[in-house]
């Protein structure tokens, strides 16, 4: 009989124990043997798919936000037990790119019908250890605007407490010189946002990148919002509000495997929409790290 590790976050935005019954009614109906561990530090959900990993299951569901899922996935890199992401948080970003449905009993029933998908992740070199990354890593307007999005606006609100709060932040943006190198090759420029992206959707479903952006593919789109003046700022920001923002409107692509930012002041650094720390910072792709269970085709 397949077994499944259940990891679930009983404080996320829309963690709710009824639905935690019924996530694991959809295993057991299946003839799955589910185990339930609830998280109750930091860092736990880590150490729990670390236990899971090494004691032989199957696969291991998280039913939570993006932090929760990252922290259990940093025990998975490299791993062939595949992933299944139960959304229960704000953004959950990653099942946004991934298309995965918002239902934590819908995506639990993707669990077991569906099949497993390699994907990239990135990985953020920190003085005390790596920090990975699904959607993407950002530095400057982006990190201040997660930062100033409250929890309680995000329960709420959900990913429109984003977007809210979006247009207030506009009037706080700082255009900054920017050094990043990708792959070894140095671009020097005034911005008010880089983005280290690997999906295509920032904040699913309203901030797009260009649709090359794929998950898969080895390679970090590095996005760089060029501005050289306050009034630029604030152009290029609203139109990525508003899902008009393009190459044609000072946005730059470069694509790399190796990316370091440096700034002439300490940035905010977002990583999958979680405040971490400033600039500069270094991130490196890691081809196909993880399983994740999607849908059919």
């Amino acid at each position: 009989m397949a077994r499944v590790l259940l990891i679930f976050n009983p404080v996320a935005a829309r963690a709710d124990l009824k639905l935690v019954d019924r996530v694991v009614r959809v295993f057991t109906k299946a003839g799955w043997q589910i185990e339930v561990e609830g998280t109750s530090r930091i860092g736990h959900a880590e150490d729990l798919a670390r236990d899971g990993v090494r004691d032989g299951f199957d696969l291991i569901a998280v039913y939570g936000g993006d932090g929760t899922t990252m922290q259990a996935v940093a025990a998975m890199v490299g791993h062939e037990v595949p992933v299944a992401l139960i959304p229960g948080g704000t953004g959950n970003l990653l099942a946004g790119n991934l298309r995965l449905p918002r239902g934590p009993v819908a995506a639990a029933k993707v669990a077991v019908r569906g099949v497993p998908r390699e994907i990239d992740l990135g990985a953020l070199e920190r003085p005390d250890g790596d920090r990975y990354f699904a959607v993407g890593c950002g530095a400057g307007f982006d990190a201040e605007l997660m930062a100033a999005t409250t929890g309680e606006a995000k329960r709420r609100w959900r990913m429109g407490a984003y977007v809210a709060r979006g247009f207030d932040a506009v009037a706080n943006l700082k255009v900054v010189h920017h050094r990043i190198t990708v792959d070894g090759a140095v671009h020097e420029t005034d911005a008010v946002m880089v983005l280290v992206a690997n999906c295509g959707m920032i904040i699913p479903p309203f901030v797009r990148l260009h649709p090359g952006v794929a998950l898969d593919d080895g390679l970090f789109d590095v996005a760089i919002a060029n501005a050289a003046t306050l009034m630029e700022g604030v152009d290029v920001v609203w139109r990525l509000l508003t899902g008009r923002l393009d190459a044609e409107h000072r946005l730059r692509f470069l694509r790399g495997e190796v990316v370091t930012v440096e700034t002439v002041e300490p940035r905010p650094v977002e990583l999958d929409g979680e405040p971490d720390g400033t600039t500069p910072f270094t991130a490196r792709i890691i081809p196909r790290a993880i399983r994740v269970m999607v849908p059919r085709t």
